[in-house]
């Protein structure tokens, strides 16, 4: 078997009763999403430099646990297996104990409003204004969230809620964005100012749920 195909039905699950929800659920979602993040932008980027880079923060974090990733291309699907099943670059069958431990992501692109290609053009177009009306350093702010958005949701910024302005400024932000002071400075203006160009008012937590 090779490290481009999934386990097949011949693996047979031997799930202990008293496994623990972290054996159904293996990876966190925030993982499976920024591996699947990670490795859209190093499709999308023309330099084998900024590619090597997103595939190596990508494998780093998967490997805090223990899961390694592999591009299937003939369907175009990122796998992520444990890294207990890998022996050198290939997936041993009889290490399989339970085949729901590895995760499987399309990369393929799809129709309509959910197409990246669409979403981002729609997003950078709202940047632009951003740039054009307020100039640096709320432009670059902009682009970060637009990147978050469109890489990280598929989503434009126009739908975002709160908690994924929550999740950006919390976490996104401070270990992706690479922002200056004065660009961290003007993060809430920014997000201001990108959500006018939209036509729509910057979603906010509830008082009762901030921390």
């Amino acid at each position: 078997m090779t490290p481009d195909d999934s386990p097949t039905d011949n693996a047979t699950p031997e799930t202990a009763e008293d496994e623990s929800n972290d054996a159904d659920n293996p990876l966190p979602e925030t993982v499976v999403d920024e591996a699947e993040r990670l490795t859209r932008l190093a499709r999308q980027v023309g330099d084998e430099a900024e590619q090597e880079a997103y595939r190596a923060q990508r494998d780093d974090t998967l490997a805090e646990h223990d899961y390694t990733a592999r591009l299937r291309e003939e369907d175009e699907t990122l796998v992520l297996y444990p890294d207990a099943w890998l022996d050198g670059d290939t997936v041993r069958l009889e290490r399989v104990e339970d085949t729901d431990r590895a995760v499987e992501v399309s990369l393929s692109a799809t129709a309509g409003d959910d197409d990246w290609a669409a979403i981002e053009a729609a997003n950078a177009e709202l940047v632009e204004r951003v740039a054009d009306e307020h100039g640096s350093p709320h432009a670059a702010n902009a682009r970060a969230f637009a990147d978050f958005m469109g890489n990280h949701y598929l989503t434009r910024i126009e739908d975002a809620t709160a908690e994924h302005v929550q999740e950006f400024t919390e976490e996104y932000y401070p270990r992706n964005a690479w922002a200056t002071a004065d660009q961290r400075a003007a993060v809430d203006a920014s997000l201001e100012y990108l959500f006018a160009a939209a036509d729509t008012e910057c979603p906010t937590m509830p008082a009762d749920v901030e921390n």
